[in-house]
């Protein structure tokens, strides 16, 4: 009696190409390329997505991603949250409660920095679903690599432009964009693009900048805006963003100069 060889299965890079316009898809070396380095790089030395100022040129050095998941994200999303927000363990909590992933799922990770939510989606998708990472920083990227262990084949990470996402429609089950969409010079383009890839149903969780209703606070807040090159979003502008773009179920927490929004597409 013979028995079929074993085949190895698919590895999350190679499970992530078919999500990919056919346009952005590499070739043999691209793919290579992209093995060795550890993540897939779409944008090139030139395609950097646009800088909106002082935070997101940061985001792009070399010394911010090494330090990004222990100081930096912590002190400074306290800073947004206010000092009774929430922990990062509360994020993280809170995204996935936003996202509703469960095994099996495809959740796209936009603007993931050195990937320590996007590990932490994959623990939840497991084996049979695939958590994809994408931002437009190689040394963010370079240290999601380093510390995504090798044995996580349901992590695959992208370098690609979040006003202009890479991928196919309706690919993923879940979004999230956590501390990033107030960064992008088009954010509303962006969340064109997230609500584009999502299947019907999908889920999509942010945290985002949101202004205060008291004209003290608003003079801070427009002036951390202005230092930092960081959106600062109106109460009602995200909600009402996701609303006309067919989301329903939509959600807001609100803390500090953050909020977290959460919906569903096409669900009313």
């Amino acid at each position: 009696m013979s028995t079929a060889p074993e085949v190895a299965p698919a590895d999350a890079l190679d499970r992530a190409i078919p999500l990919l316009v056919t346009e952005a898809r590499p070739a043999r070396p691209g793919l290579a390329l992209a093995r060795a380095r550890g993540y897939l790089d779409l944008l090139g030395p030139t395609g950097a997505p646009a800088r909106t100022g002082r935070a997101q040129h940061l985001m792009h050095s070399a010394v911010v991603p090494m330090v990004y998941e222990r100081w930096w994200r912590p002190g400074l999303g306290r800073v947004m949250k206010g000092m009774l927000g929430p922990s990062m363990a509360d994020e993280h909590r809170i995204a996935r409660l936003l996202l509703a992933l469960t095994p099996g799922d495809g959740v796209l990770d936009v603007g993931c920095g050195p990937g320590n939510f996007t590990r932490d989606f994959a623990g939840v998708v497991g084996p049979g679903g695939l958590a994809v990472g994408l931002d437009g920083s190689t040394t963010m990227l370079d240290r999601a690599a380093r510390d995504t262990p090798a044995d996580f084949d349901d992590v695959a990470y992208v370098r690609g432009d979040a006003v202009a996402l890479p991928f196919r429609d309706a690919s993923f089950d879940a979004v999230c964009c956590f501390a990033a969409l107030h960064m992008f010079d088009e954010p509303f383009v962006a969340l064109d693009e997230m609500a584009r890839v999502l299947t019907a149903g999908g889920r999509i969780a942010l945290l985002t900048s949101c202004r205060t209703r008291t004209p003290a606070l608003r003079a801070w807040d427009a002036f951390i805006g202005a230092h930092t090159g960081q959106r600062m979003f109106e109460r009602d502008e995200i909600t009402g963003a996701l609303r006309d773009r067919g989301f329903g179920h939509v959600t807001q927490r609100l803390g500090g100069l953050a909020q977290f929004v959460g919906g569903r597409l096409g669900v009313e």
